[in-house]
């Protein structure tokens, strides 16, 4: 019979956007997750989740005996404050402080950037293995767009990255960690990581892992893992819009004493550089993209066209405020059942909620925050529909999730529908729909901020989607942003 094992648990999970004048504070974490103890394994239970990879093999490993210190994430807006950051990581060092533990597993993001660190998970992990000491196994699963700090290596010994764009196996990538730690307690063999950054930033619009370049990568990662013995094969992109030293393609590998990890690492490195060209894209202009998808549905194309502006992506650090997409979707006055996903206007949407359902309303959409990227759009309408903002993902990336949008509301003016909320939050699964009453069959446009994440779902809910170029926080022409720390030379 297998010995027991202590382990403690803790996650802080937070993609940060260096452009976003929004800075995250301790009250996103607070809303978004927020769990600890018994709590947080009840709740993340039979969810497509990091947590939820826990769960599954806690239930295979009873010998295991597991402190779940905190666990949280935000969602990705500009820097972390110093105050929240402090305050999370002194919870968590606090809980692991003087315990003999066999080993500790952490749930990151890798693309977190904080007031004063440019590198907030760097310091996190260095932190806690002072905290835990030399003994224990250190193990860590990263999100694909980490921004990994080479001198990580010298606190972790297990590292696994997500390995699907859409992000649907979170949970996979911490049952990977996880087996990888009860191994290395079994055997006594203290696994090490290897880690190569390239001088490449590739763009994110093309990694998804179903086909192309990130999917060639994969696959041949998860070949070199099984052909040369090792623990973990994981391949990251970096967030390109976290602008720090290490924001650049990485390749890693997790590997036990005795064995060379040196080939596979070269052998990827070469593999991803050849492909530098393949990540490159070019998308139309939102009015470009509008008239062709007017025409189409003038043609008789199926219902709906989804129009995805991921320049404005709150999952890219958009602020979930800009218009070009909108105006362009106003001029053009499209005769068809339209719905417009979505705007961040905490205090409109107060005022919608207090005017209550049928009445009407003339306001103002987007603009406030960075009206650079588009003035103001007015609207006059009434307000259709509104809703508390919670519900559980139904659709594969993060299955099970209770999700909490804060207020919403939806306005209507004729044929289009448009939803405004108080949290800037993205719109990636089917429930988000069912909670506010959208049929997409009885849907022709269906406009959203939104990027890649949105097809693990609606790739098959849509007859077409179509990515836009618009101004924003997201761009796919980097070298409109202003980097401090990332050469241009990169993309």
């Amino acid at each position: 019979m297998s010995n027991v094992r202590r382990i403690a648990i803790a996650r802080i999970w937070h993609e940060a956007n260096s452009f976003n004048p929004v800075l995250t504070t301790l009250d996103d974490f607070r809303r978004r997750e927020w769990t600890k103890g018994e709590d947080a394994l009840i709740q993340a239970r039979d969810t497509a989740t990091e947590l939820g990879g826990l769960v599954k093999f806690l239930d295979d490993h009873p010998h295991w005996q597991t402190t779940v210190s905190r666990c949280t994430s935000a969602p990705p807006l500009g820097p972390v404050t110093s105050d929240a950051i402090q305050a999370i990581t002194e919870e968590i060092l606090e809980d692991l402080a003087g315990v003999n533990w066999d080993g500790v597993y952490l749930s990151l993001h890798g693309a977190m950037v904080a007031e004063g660190d440019l590198s907030p998970d760097y310091s996190f992990l260095t932190a806690v293995r002072k905290a835990i000491g030399p003994t224990p196994v250190l193990a860590v699963s990263f999100d694909m767009h980490a921004c990994l700090d080479p001198s990580l290596i010298k606190s972790a010994d297990i590292m696994s990255g997500y390995h699907t764009y859409p992000h649907v196996d979170m949970d996979a990538a911490a049952i990977r960690a996880l087996s990888a730690m009860e191994r290395a307690l079994e055997t006594g063999q203290r696994p090490q990581i290897a880690l190569r950054q390239l001088d490449f930033l590739p763009l994110s619009h093309g990694m998804r892992t179903d086909k192309g370049p990130m999917a060639e990568l994969v696959a041949m990662g998860k070949t070199e893992c099984t052909t040369e013995g090792l623990e973990d094969v994981s391949l990251f992109g970096g967030f390109a819009y976290a602008d720090t030293p290490n924001t650049r393609a990485i390749v890693t590998a997790t590997y036990i004493p005795g064995i060379d990890p040196e080939p596979t690492i070269s052998r990827l490195s070469a593999a991803y550089m050849a492909r530098r060209k393949e990540f490159g894209i070019t998308l139309p202009d939102a009015a470009t993209a509008i008239t062709k998808a007017v025409s189409d549905l003038d043609s008789g194309a199926s219902w709906p066209i989804a129009l995805v502006d991921p320049a404005d992506n709150p999952l890219s650090g958009g602020i979930g405020d800009t218009t070009a997409q909108f105006r362009a979707l106003v001029d053009a006055d499209p005769d068809y059942p339209t719905v417009f996903c979505f705007f961040y206007d905490p205090e409109l949407t107060q005022k919608a909620h207090q005017l209550g359902e049928g009445a009407a309303i003339s306001c103002a959409l987007g603009g406030r925050i960075m009206p650079e990227f588009g003035p103001p759009v007015l609207f006059e309408g009434i307000v259709e529909h509104l809703t508390d903002g919670q519900f559980r993902n139904r659709g594969p990336m993060e299955f099970g999730r209770q999700i909490d949008l804060g207020r919403t509301a939806v306005l209507r003016r004729g044929q289009m529908r448009v939803v405004i909320s108080e949290t800037c939050q993205s719109a990636n699964d089917p429930a988000w729909c069912d909670l506010h009453g959208i049929d997409l069959n009885e849907v022709a446009i269906f406009a959203i901020k939104a990027k890649n994440h949105f097809r693990a779902s609606f790739q098959e809910l849509c007859a077409q989607i179509v990515d836009l170029d618009c101004p924003g926080l997201a761009p796919i022409d980097l070298s409109t942003l202003p980097y401090r720390k990332i050469p241009p030379a990169f993309f």
